[in-house]
């Protein structure tokens, strides 16, 4: 697979791109490694033409012929691995064992989405008249694909990959930050897996950009993830003009650890899903509300976990934690760990940087009212507080806007089911971290973290691309009473 410079190709119909150029930034050393081209409203207008034109004849094609492609791509994320994880560590700042998964990914979303074209796509409903009665499901036609940096590969593959099983046109647009590892690598792995011209396109923009995907009237769905804020204006935006939208925003999500806790075996699962990726995921711990008897020897152990982690450049294996994305985002979180402190939040370690390396940052004592504590900070910072009872765990982890993911560590099972049903989200698991994504469940959240809408699972990609359609068949004409 071939990368060449100046990368303004479309994904599709072969035009190259008239917004201007993009300069892909390596955050690990602030170099120059790649420029590609940036798209305007004028490449969305002929993206969308040729997305339609083309998308009623990938649609009436075999059922057998669409999953075929989407095997092949999956072999294809296998053949060109060590190529792909080499943009997803060097644009995205991804360490190697995150680039991985990140693969491993890719490749389960397309098997999964090979599935789709099979499944029964309609029903026959009962009927009180002699017809048949039926519903079938249809691709809505043109899908929107707006993806974020943080997991720019696995974020827009999610999507991408179903949507176009089912029939569809898909318009990816990836974080300008991240449009190789998030863009073109896709449009150049479909490509390669046989898809045919103008059903995928990509194109690198900004939020102006991005607007007018979300209001365009060709493009009949958009699935956004991103943070809470965008996620806001791109709902606004399509309830006005009557889009489809999925979306799939922040979270702040909790880790409650009882008071039966072994924290030497939880420990790794702790840190691993307080600091990877340094901490910039929608599913990263935010906030670790932990029994006041254990409190102590929690935040002493999770500290010493943070001490001990190596942050560095992700070409070497042997570093734990890479760079924050750029220096805005750094920023941010330097800044809410600053108030933190300055609130009354204990810095137990990290709260430094070099350049965009973040230290993993621990605060103790802090709970409501820490600035860290109540926001997404979307990088490697972990605010620990106390609770004495369930019901005071309970109210600690509902008492937010989020409802993604929740984590609950107990020796009793029962007890953490129980408590994972009385806070709501998304997702709850018992027993382990939050930062949990498998291809073939449903992945969502409640409140601020989305619109209720599921990627992932054959029912939840069924629903979000397709349209469902009442059709019924008479023998002969029936007579009315007129």
């Amino acid at each position: 697979m071939s990368f060449p410079d100046d990368e303004r190709w479309s994904g599709t119909g072969g035009w190259w791109l008239s917004g201007g150029v993009i300069s892909v930034m390596e955050p690990a050393t602030g170099r120059q490694i790649t420029s590609l081209g940036r798209a305007d409203v004028s490449d969305l207008e002929r993206s969308v033409t040729q997305a339609s034109e083309a998308q009623a004849a990938w649609a009436a094609r075999p059922f057998t012929e669409r999953a075929a492609i989407l095997r092949r791509a999956a072999d294809l994320w296998t053949h060109h691995s060590a190529a792909v994880q080499y943009w997803l560590i060097h644009e995205a700042g991804s360490i190697r064992l995150k680039a991985e998964f990140e693969v491993h990914g890719a490749v389960d979303e397309c098997l999964e989405a090979a599935a789709l074209p099979s499944h029964a796509l309609g029903e026959v409903m009962p009927s009180e008249s002699a017809q048949l009665s039926m519903t079938v499901r249809t691709p809505v036609g043109v899908v929107g694909v707006i993806s974020p940096f943080n997991l720019p590969l696995l974020l827009a593959i999610r999507s991408v990959a179903p949507a176009l099983a089912l029939g569809n046109a898909v318009i990816l647009k990836p974080d300008p930050r991240t449009s190789y590892s998030g863009g073109v690598i896709l449009a150049r792995i479909f490509e390669e897996a046989g898809l045919p011209d103008g059903l995928l396109h990509v194109l690198p923009g900004g939020g102006d950009l991005g607007s007018a995907m979300v209001t365009h009237p060709g493009i009949r769905a958009i699935s956004f993830t991103g943070s809470t804020q965008a996620g806001r204006a791109v709902g606004e935006l399509a309830a006005r003009h009557f889009t489809r939208t999925h979306l799939e925003l922040g979270g702040n999500n909790a880790l409650i650890v009882l008071a039966d806790a072994d924290l030497d075996q939880a420990m790794s699962a702790v840190a691993f899903g307080s600091f990877f990726n340094q901490g910039q995921g929608c599913v990263i711990i935010g906030r670790h509300l932990v029994h006041e008897s254990i409190y102590d020897a929690y935040v002493h152990k999770l500290a010493d976990r943070a001490s001990a982690l190596v942050v560095g450049n992700p070409e070497s294996d042997e570093v734990a934690l890479g760079p924050i994305i750029d220096a805005k985002q750094r920023d941010r979180i330097h800044s809410l760990v600053m108030d933190s402190v300055a609130a009354g939040a204990e810095l137990l370690t990290g709260g430094t940087y070099d350049g965009l390396f973040y230290r993993p940052t621990v605060l103790a004592e802090a709970g409501p009212g820490i600035p860290a504590y109540d926001n997404e900070v979307f990088g490697p910072v972990a605010c620990v507080t106390r609770f004495s009872t369930l019901d005071e765990a309970v109210e600690l982890a509902s008492n937010t806007q989020y409802g993604l993911a929740l984590g609950i560590i107990t020796a009793d099972v029962a007890t953490g089911l129980s408590l994972a049903k009385r806070i709501p989200t998304g997702m709850a698991h018992v027993n382990d971290q939050t930062l949990k994504d498998d291809a073939h469940v449903p992945f969502g959240g409640m409140g601020e973290s989305g619109n209720s809408a599921r990627f992932g699972s054959a029912a939840a990609n069924i629903e979000a691309y397709t349209d469902t359609r009442w059709i019924t068949v008479h023998t002969q004409v029936p007579s009315y009473p007129f």
